[in-house]
């Protein structure tokens, strides 16, 4: 049975990985959740999560500066979920801009880091619910044999603050 610290870790190390987040912003009906590649500074494990997008998308027009925002993750292996909630910044810092380009990044600004449209936001999480899937053919033979789903799951989520 993990502890919060173990599920906190592998959801740090599966953002990193895998890195595909849906972020939407918080109270504002009009902006759904759009998927984003997530973004870490090798020496963080807590975040911020950076984002690259472009200025005249949605998401950017109805944030403003700075806006409360939710991220959900679903990794690739669908062993683990989790729902981020955070501020949302509008931050071109041309450092931070330039330890996170990349050739991914690049293809979408044809200006490259000095494009107009460019818009790199900094996530800054605050709070997350991380549950961790047992999907195995194991834990399906404990629930077929009787095993209680509610006390199974109790002890992989974890309801993390982060400073």
């Amino acid at each position: 049975m993990p502890s919060q610290a173990e599920l906190t870790e592998k959801f740090w190390d599966a953002v990193k990985s895998d890195r595909t987040m849906m972020v939407g912003l918080a109270g504002v009906a009009e902006s759904l959740s759009q998927p984003m590649t997530a973004q870490l500074e090798d020496t963080r494990s807590e975040g911020p999560i950076y984002f690259f997008t472009a200025k005249d998308t949605d998401l950017v027009q109805d944030m403003g500066g700075a806006h409360r925002a939710v991220a959900y993750f679903t990794s690739k292996g669908h062993d683990l979920f989790a729902a981020v909630e955070g501020e949302l910044i509008a931050d071109n810092d041309p450092d931070m801009i330039d330890r996170l380009w990349n050739r991914f990044v690049a293809a979408w600004f044809e200006g490259g880091k000095d494009d107009p449209k460019l818009q790199l936001l900094r996530f800054e999480p605050d709070r997350a619910q991380i549950w961790q899937n047992d999907h195995s053919l194991f834990a399906g033979v404990k629930l077929l044999l009787g095993s209680d789903p509610k006390k199974a799951y109790k002890d992989k989520t974890a309801d993390v603050r982060f400073s």
